[in-house]
């Protein structure tokens, strides 16, 4: 029984004086900020990356040593506008996709373990 009177003497009035309604207005900012720093944390720099590594892509030509995103190194022997031939070791050439490549190297340069640390 004291336990109930406890209770009751400690909720709010059914006047609703027992807290404060925050104004819409409020909560539409704090919604705004939070998309604000959403946008400025992930969004723009992703798209940042995705435009370097379009540029990337575009500037592959013949004779470029490349890593693929399954791990497989060649030199680019062609370059279309889909795909890129290349050769994988003597008398092996295969096509694949260009969207593949993860990492153009420099002559004498080894690959990186994970080209997402740039």
């Amino acid at each position: 029984m004291n336990f109930l009177m406890t209770w009751l003497a400690m909720a709010p009035a059914p006047g609703g004086t027992g807290g404060q309604q925050q104004s819409p207005a409020f909560m539409i900012g704090w919604l705004g900020l939070m998309l604000v720093i959403f946008y400025f944390m992930l969004i723009r720099p992703q798209q940042r990356r995705e435009k370097e590594r379009r540029a990337l892509l575009t500037q592959i030509k013949s004779g470029d040593r490349v890593v693929f995103c399954g791990g497989l190194l060649g030199i680019v022997t062609n370059a279309k506008e889909k795909t890129f031939t290349i050769k994988v070791d003597e008398g092996v050439k295969l096509e694949v996709v260009r969207s593949a490549v993860t990492q153009v190297l420099e002559k004498g340069e080894t690959p990186e373990d994970s080209p997402a640390k740039k």
